[in-house]
């Protein structure tokens, strides 16, 4: 094609390129593209209807923005007359939750938080919302998992990631962001899950509706079947069909239990509990503080208080046995009461697994002999689970029962029973005070609807170491222990006596072989005596006939040799006598040569004396020598002049004649020169 004719005439050129534009601008007005994954929303710029008069929306094709939206495509449009808005397509993730804000509707009634969607009204239809009474503000249904194709003019759609909206005012952006941080904080993008192991209940408080009657603390379960409840309203999802039903405005008496729950936390919110688990040897007396006031089914005879049937405000007549149970405790309140024996001890310092005796002690006791001493003791206790609606009614818990009624009933009664008794017979008879008491206590018991299994008494005690009490006991201890000891002597000595016998027969089992064996030997002993005595007899005859040769023969040869020795006897007899005769002629020749017998007797005696002081080494003349007054010598001289004098001669038996003086004089001489040679004198 030949456009010579553009750049031969530059005023053309332009009148059609400005047409050209012009032709651009006419479509891009009348033809609109939407992406799929948005939607358009229409603003009316001119009408021949003229503007809204109410509200935000153009109902009526006024001018402003219009219900419906352009969705994905091509859309044709009168130029100039309208103004498209291209949004995102509402998008809420999986198990997360969409809260919607309406700006347009129906005004809220003053006692109303939350806009009401009774009839059901579609976000993605607006018509429908507008014409069927929405209401704007917060409304009280949400946005489950998915897509929506929501007019963002009219509804603003709050999620946790984003808030989708067309902004047309500044100010509505701290609302929303107020609005975010609300449910945030009351975990409202997420539902609410109750999980098994948790062993949790959800407890319900409603932030819109009626409220409570005056005196009501707690919302009744909507409905008259409370167990049809959840049908009213699917367990609090709905909101508008549980106002409907007569919900009101409040914490809830009726719970969650294990599931997942799409709660609009503008309206509700959940606080987790604990179940409620009575334990085995328990059971559960349940005080209500909701429901209608019941009947009293205690009986006319019980004045203690009132019992009402389960369901009904009061203490419940029936209590809860042992498990678990999603109750509301914010409308009532579970006391457990044991059913198992639990024991009281009146014992400062220790305490009952139950805990009830914290604030126990040991009773004070006033003897009859003024002794004051502390008797600590203990009582168990059993409580019939049937009684336990009972016991609660009369005393409030278990506590106040032991600490306002037991205590003092208790001490008040072992008081008693101590001044009707001393110290030692207090100590002494303590068993039958504890049969007794028992016996006498179980009666008192009864009449708080208790069963008294029984009475234990300890050692009463002074309260300090060292003290009167402790005294007593030390001497009553002394006493016992020295008795104790007279007995285990006797019984020591009784035990030796047995263990002398036992020890007897110990040794005469254990010698029982050996005594055998001897008997057995003795026996063959004696057998084996009169073996060998017959034996004994033929060697003593043999020995005898012997013997008889034997001496036969000897006495041949004794015969023989007496004759030969007689013979040589003789002989020699007759050689000594002519021995003797010639020594006694040259003995008598001797003496007659040395001065006679006498002299020879001095000789012999001297020499014995000389030899008996030469073996005692004793000296002959003493080393100091005392004199005298008149003359003396020495004591060998005195013996020498008695063995020489007369009288030795007469000693010997010889004749004073035959002695004469000159001989003896001369004896001595010669005796001293010997006696000094040898160192003697």
């Amino acid at each position: 094609m030949d456009y010579s004719w553009l750049t031969a005439n530059p005023g053309l050129f332009l009148l059609v390129l400005f047409g050209a534009v012009f032709t651009l601008i006419l479509l891009s007005k009348w033809i609109r593209y939407i992406p799929n994954n948005r939607v358009g929303i229409v603003e009316k710029l001119i009408s021949g209807k003229g503007s809204v008069k109410t509200g935000l929306i153009a109902l009526n094709g006024e001018a402003g923005f219009q219900p419906s939206l352009l969705r994905g495509g091509w859309h044709y449009l009168t130029p100039f007359q309208y103004r498209i808005h291209r949004m995102p397509l509402v998008t809420i993730p999986q198990g997360k939750i969409g809260y919607v804000f309406a700006r347009d509707g129906k005004d809220l009634p003053p006692s109303q938080a939350l806009a009401s969607n009774a009839r059901g009204a579609d976000f993605q239809d607006l018509m429908g919302f507008i014409q069927g009474g929405g209401e704007k503000g917060p409304q009280r249904q949400i946005l489950r998992e998915g897509m929506y194709a929501i007019n963002l003019v009219q509804f603003v759609v709050l999620t946790e990631d984003q808030v989708y909206y067309l902004p047309l005012d500044k100010s509505e952006v701290e609302t929303f962001q107020k609005m975010s941080a609300i449910i945030a904080e009351r975990g409202g993008w997420r539902p609410v899950i109750i999980r098994g192991a948790d062993d949790s209940v959800g407890i319900v408080t409603v932030h819109d509706g009626p409220s409570l009657a005056s005196g009501e603390i707690i919302a009744s379960t909507v409905g008259e079947d409370p167990h049809q409840a959840t049908t009213y309203h699917n367990n609090f999802q709905d909101a508008d069909k549980f106002l409907v039903a007569g919900g009101q405005r409040g914490r809830q008496y009726q719970v969650l239990v294990e599931g997942t729950y799409y709660i609009n936390r503008l309206f509700a919110t959940v606080e987790l509990i604990p179940k409620t688990v009575v334990e085995v040897g328990t059971v559960g007396v349940v005080v209500s503080y909701t429901g209608a006031l019941g009947d009293d089914i205690s009986g006319s005879e019980y004045r203690h208080g009132e019992l009402v049937t389960p369901g009904s405000r009061g203490v419940w007549s029936d209590p809860l046995l042992p498990g678990k149970y999603a109750f509301n405790t914010y409308a009532g309140k579970v006391l457990m009461v044991p059913t198992t024996n639990f024991i009281l001890k009146w014992t400062k310092g220790e305490v009952g697994s139950h805990n009830y005796d914290e604030n126990l002690s040991e009773v004070s006791l006033i003897t009859k002999d003024a002794f004051e001493p502390s008797l600590p003791l203990s009582v168990v206790v059993h409580i019939d689970y049937r009684k336990a609606p009972l016991v609660i009614q009369r005393f409030g818990d278990i506590k106040k029962l032991v600490e306002q009624t037991l205590d003092p009933m208790v001490s008040a009664y072992f008081k008693n029973v101590g001044q009707t008794r001393t110290l030692i017979q207090l100590i002494q008879d303590r068993s039958a005070i504890q049969e007794l008491s028992g016996v006498q206590m179980k009666e008192k018991f009864t009449q708080y609807n208790l069963e008294l299994q029984e009475v234990l008494i300890g050692t009463p005690t002074s309260g300090a170491p060292g003290g009167q009490i402790e005294q007593i006991l030390v001497q009553l201890r002394s006493r016992q222990i020295a008795n104790e000891q007279v007995e285990t002597y006797a019984r020591q000595e009784n035990a030796a006596v047995k263990e002398r016998e036992l020890r007897e027969a110990e040794a005469r089992a254990k010698q029982q072989t050996m005594l055998t064996e001897s008997a057995i030997s003795i026996e063959v002993q004696s057998n084996q005596g009169k073996a060998d005595y017959a034996k004994a007899q033929q060697q003593a005859a043999q020995i005898q006939t012997l013997a008889g040769a034997e001496a036969e023969k000897v006495r041949l040869m004794g015969e023989g040799e007496a004759k030969r020795i007689k013979v040589m006897a003789e002989a020699q007899a007759e050689q000594a006598a002519r021995v003797g005769i010639a020594q006694a002629m040259a003995i008598e020749e001797q003496v007659r040569a040395y001065g006679g017998p006498q002299f020879q007797l001095v000789q012999q005696v001297m020499n014995r004396f000389a030899e008996a002081i030469e073996k005692s080494q004793v000296d002959v003349v003493p080393k100091i020598l005392m004199g005298g007054t008149q003359g003396g010598g020495s004591l060998i001289e005195s013996l020498l002049g008695l063995l020489l004098s007369e009288k030795a001669g007469q000693l010997a038996g010889i004749a004073p004649s035959t002695v004469a003086n000159p001989e003896t004089e001369a004896l001595k001489a010669a005796l001293r020169k010997d006696l000094g040679k040898k160192g003697m004198i």
